[in-house]
């Protein structure tokens, strides 16, 4: 099979050999894969996939069951989306069938493949591991991003209003169409977000740079989540105000989660979020979809930091 790895800064198509289907897995002939700042890293070389993990870029794709191994209750034809570890960007890949869903109701498959990592990371995050409650205020930094995205559509459909910090006035305007209550354009003054605090969790793929602020934003017991970081891995922290708001600092990450634990939390999304596609209350924010022979420039778009929403690569066309 024809698939994608990064070599040295850049990426190419390269063969590779089909895998096994075996008990519980299923083989998806793939018609997209999402792309993530994880593959950013990953053709840098400075994110390597975690051990028995397939070395093909790619953490989500959509497409169309062509082998079911025992034990699966999938069925050969089901168009499917699903959260890998690698290997989506390829012409087919081996996944646990617990860790596939339908493509929703109306969801064109160009679009699901846009939808299990930025899903997942934001359910995981705010209400698995934050344990959000109707009302309470939420921060997203880098709020237009695929993450972004989708975690201003749950809290939205949930009850939490959130705000967020951004990189341009139209990204703001983006945001707030999706249903955010406001925010910040980071290069303008990213200490405008206090006439919005205390906030009850923050969500942060950011890192260090914004790590002080952070600490001010929360209110008493509030919970910070770290899932990234773009602005540095070292900061200093004032443990007085960790200690007197009774903050929960948490470093979270998905991709190295054992197969259990995806399992469980796809089977969450799959009876709390899913739904949500069918009744409208969520929709993919498919900012593009590049072809396969445009891959180059599609890592560009994403390295750009200019899009609202994600990108996807189209692997087959013709399932599209």
């Amino acid at each position: 099979m024809k698939a994608l790895q990064g070599v040295e800064g850049s990426v190419e198509w390269v063969q590779r050999p089909s895998l096994s289907c075996d008990v519980g897995q299923i083989r998806i002939r793939v018609a997209a894969a999402g792309l993530n700042r994880a593959d950013l890293l990953q053709r840098a070389g400075l994110y390597p996939p975690p051990a028995g993990a397939s070395d093909i870029l790619g953490l989500e794709c959509s497409g169309v069951v062509i082998e079911v191994g025992a034990g699966s209750n999938w069925q050969v034809g089901d168009r499917v989306c699903a959260l890998l570890a690698g290997g989506g960007m390829a012409e087919e890949v081996v996944v646990d069938g617990r860790h596939a869903l339908p493509v929703p109701e109306g969801v064109s498959l160009a679009e699901a493949a846009a939808l299990p990592e930025v899903y997942a990371t934001a359910w995981l995050n705010l209400y698995q591991l934050a344990a959000l409650r109707p009302g309470e205020r939420v921060l997203l930094h880098a709020g237009a991003s695929g993450v972004g995205s989708a975690a201003i559509q749950l809290c939205k459909a949930f009850g939490n209003p959130c705000w967020v910090s951004v990189g341009s006035a139209e990204r703001l305007a983006y945001c707030e169409a999706l249903g955010a209550q406001g925010g910040v354009v980071r290069q303008d003054d990213l200490q405008a977000l206090r006439d919005f605090a205390p906030f009850d969790v923050i969500l942060d793929p950011v890192g260090a740079s914004y790590a002080p602020l952070n600490l001010q934003l929360l209110a008493l017991d509030g919970r910070w989540i770290n899932i990234g970081l773009m602005g540095g891995r070292e900061a200093q922290l004032d443990f007085a105000l960790l200690l007197g708001k009774r903050i929960q600092l948490l470093g979270s990450t998905l991709r190295n989660r054992d197969e259990l634990f995806k399992a469980e939390l796809m089977h969450d999304l799959a009876q709390h979020v899913w739904p949500l596609f069918a009744s409208g209350q969520l929709k993919p924010q498919l900012a593009q979809t590049f072809a396969a022979a445009d891959v180059e420039a599609a890592f560009a778009a994403l390295a750009s930091n200019q899009v609202s929403g994600k990108l996807v690569l189209s692997v087959d066309a013709s399932l599209l």
